[in-house]
């Protein structure tokens, strides 16, 4: 008896390892074949993990006669816990900050508010059409959230074919309005669940709102006062002067411990690694050795590139899922009419936001080029019409129990959701590009502008450490447009936010938590040094 159940244990351990053997290399694959498609930049890494994850689902159907088309079992804590982290810091950690706070009232607009439009339009238009289509098992929770599901966007197919030098107020509308509008639906969602919505008055709905705003403010300032506090470790201690690899180790773990912390107290994990990237970019990354600076960039960016080839091919073999279908497999007329509605309210969504908060931006901003145009409007609407892996987890989360449902409401929820990414990604993403080209033209003057610099010291070593981020030497060097008027303070606040938090930065923050200016010296470093003389 004991010998058949250590056989038992064996063959399921092994059973195991065959499959991340598997996963790993089809991993392999997707990077590979990702970079072989790279000159046409049709196929990006994402929509090539979808299409091998499909396939391979496919060939896994076959072999097992139709009763699985996974590698590995779903589980949300491997994709909040483990995958979700890198990708989000990483976004935070190489964010051009001056570009990202100077449209950081528009990137909340966007992203925040904008979010909060379309889960009413969504919410409002699912339970409005799927009641009158009479699909049972779904309650007002279930209609609440597919709002907030439907609401996380993914921009990543359009952030890999936008060019932040050649359309800088774009991208970093479009990233950051992508970050912060993540966050946003996963703190509704965790909101809707926490509430009894079977009857709605006004001190639930004051109670969800204050809960919402409490979630967001508490989970920014955790991730702020993290960043600082491995800062402050690190100045303080300069583990570099005996070890780079503890520097690196404390840094990698400073940011899980944020994102883990969020999570023990209930808070938006994505929204505080996110600030805590930032302000670890600002002053942590500024107080270690060079090598460490050159390790931690790639480090995270390799992270960030592997989880997010990850999910997308999970994904990819989640589609095949049999058992979901199969469930439904009686109505699929339905099924296809619930997804088209989807893909409707998502489309309505986006667009009920977009053109009218951009209005709205446009007019607290003066300059012509600071202005979102019709065509980047557009740009910025089809951006986000994508969803993927956050819009997935979240429907797991809702409708199944570890991955698995016998509902019919909830089979087609799940069923439709995995329909509308798989389409929104290939489809649009597919299109992306030819739509970008018509409406946003590249500039031969800006492309002749950058070829034309000049090759010095600076700007060979100051893109591999700064990853192309604007330097503050730089910044220092233009002039800082200062309001004479109130009208002038309320038409360029960027400028003048920017201006006084530069003073702020210099005369309190840096001298504590450290930053450019303010790193430990270590003689006979050629980077320190002339890292000294740019300032």
């Amino acid at each position: 008896m004991a010998i058949g159940i250590l056989n038992s244990v064996f063959a399921s351990d092994h059973g195991s390892v065959v499959s991340m053997n598997l996963f790993v290399a089809l991993l392999c694959g997707c990077i590979v074949i990702g970079h072989l498609l790279e000159e046409s930049r049709w196929m990006n890494e994402s929509i090539t993990a979808l299409a091998i994850g499909v396939c391979t689902g496919v060939v896994i159907l076959l072999t097992t006669g139709g009763k699985s088309s996974h590698l590995l079992v779903f589980s949300e804590d491997l994709f909040f816990i483990y995958l979700l982290p890198p990708i989000i810091f990483n976004a935070g950690f190489q964010v051009k900050k001056k570009q990202f706070f100077r449209n950081f009232m528009t990137i909340m607009l966007f992203g925040a508010v904008g979010t909060l439009i379309s889960f009413g339009i969504i919410s409002v238009g699912a339970i409005e059409i799927f009641k009158k289509m009479n699909i049972e098992d779904l309650q007002i929770g279930d209609f609440l959230a597919i709002g907030a599901i439907f609401s996380a966007t993914d921009s990543v197919c359009t952030l890999q074919i936008l060019n932040q030098d050649e359309t800088p107020l774009l991208y970093s509308l479009v990233f950051g309005e992508g970050v912060v509008n993540d966050a946003t639906s996963v703190v509704l969602f965790n909101a809707i669940q926490s509430f009894d919505l079977s009857h709605i008055n006004s001190t639930i709905a004051l109670q969800f709102v204050g809960n919402f705003l409490y979630l967001f403010i508490s989970s920014t300032l955790l991730g702020v006062l993290t960043g600082l506090l491995s800062a402050f470790i690190i100045k303080k201690l300069y583990f570099g002067r005996h070890s780079t690899d503890r520097e690196v180790a404390l840094m990698i773990l400073m940011a899980y411990l944020s994102y883990m912390l969020a999570e023990l107290f209930y808070l938006s994990g994505i929204l505080t690694v996110f600030f805590c990237g930032i302000v670890m970019s600002h002053y942590t990354w500024h107080n270690v050795t060079e090598s460490s600076r050159v390790t931690t960039k790639h480090a995270f960016a390799t992270l960030s590139f592997v989880a997010e080839i990850f999910i997308f091919l999970y994904v990819g073999m989640d589609a095949l899922d049999i058992e979901k279908w199969r469930v439904i497999s009686d109505s699929p007329g339905r099924s296809v009419g619930v997804s088209s509605i989807l893909l409707g309210l998502i489309l309505v969504g986006r667009a009920a936001f977009v053109f009218p908060l951009s209005f709205i931006s446009n007019l607290t901003k003066k300059a012509q080029y600071e202005k979102i145009g019709f065509k980047q409007q557009v740009t910025i609407w089809w951006a986000g019409l994508m969803r993927g892996a956050v819009s997935i987890a979240l429907a797991y989360n809702q409708f199944t129990s570890l991955g698995h449902t016998q509902l019919r409401g909830n089979a087609m929820m799940i069923t439709s959701t995995i329909t509308v990414v798989l389409f929104s990604t290939v489809v649009f993403g597919l299109m992306t590009k030819p739509i970008i080209r018509v409406l946003l033209p590249s500039s031969k003057h800006l492309t002749r502008m950058i070829s034309s610099e000049p090759s010095t010291p600076k700007s060979f070593i100051v893109p591999l450490l700064d990853n192309g981020q604007e330097t503050e030497a730089d910044q220092g060097n233009r002039s800082v447009v200062r309001p004479s008027s109130l009208r002038m303070l309320l038409t360029t606040p960027s400028h003048t936010v920017h201006y006084y938090w530069r003073k702020f930065d210099d005369a309190f923050m840096r001298p504590v938590f450290g930053g450019r200016g303010f790193v430990p010296f270590v003689p006979g470093s050629p980077t320190e040094r002339n890292g000294h003389q740019w300032q």
